[in-house]
């Protein structure tokens, strides 16, 4: 991957985290209390794919990773970039124990973040391919 999607790649995902750190913000005022943190959680995963998927259809083309190598690569980056940014929010600002952070990645008990997860892997380049950037296209 040439330098250029791996820093539009970076900067996207920082997008992404602004993005997504609103859709926390809102879940955590708005849904939770109704329905409770667990689940709301749990629906916050889609809907934050969503947002994830509608953010790299918006900024496929300026991000420019062409082949589908760079795009999974991204998708790597992306996936790399928000466990650091989880761990280090929920141990170092939210406090969280180490229970609480795995909880959100533990199928058996409901959590759906690796799900989430394996979807931002691929959302490079289902964006690139939506869009026709690169040999991803149709």
């Amino acid at each position: 991957m040439n330098t250029v999607p791996w820093r539009r790649g970076i900067a996207v995902w920082i997008l992404i985290m602004l993005v997504e750190s609103v859709h926390g913000t809102l879940r955590q005022l708005y849904l939770a209390p109704v329905v409770g943190d667990f689940t709301a959680r749990r629906i916050a995963v889609l809907t934050g794919a969503t947002l994830i998927l509608l953010t790299a259809l918006g900024t496929a083309r300026w991000m420019n990773a062409r082949s589908k190598s760079d795009q999974l690569l991204v998708g790597v980056l992306w996936v790399v970039l928000t466990l650091c940014f989880e761990v280090a929010l929920g141990r170092l600002a939210l406090r969280y124990e180490w229970s609480r952070i795995l909880e959100d990645y533990d199928l058996s008990r409901g959590g759906l973040m690796g799900i989430g997860l394996a979807i931002m892997l691929l959302t490079p380049l289902t964006a690139a391919r939506v869009r026709g950037v690169g040999n991803a296209a149709p």
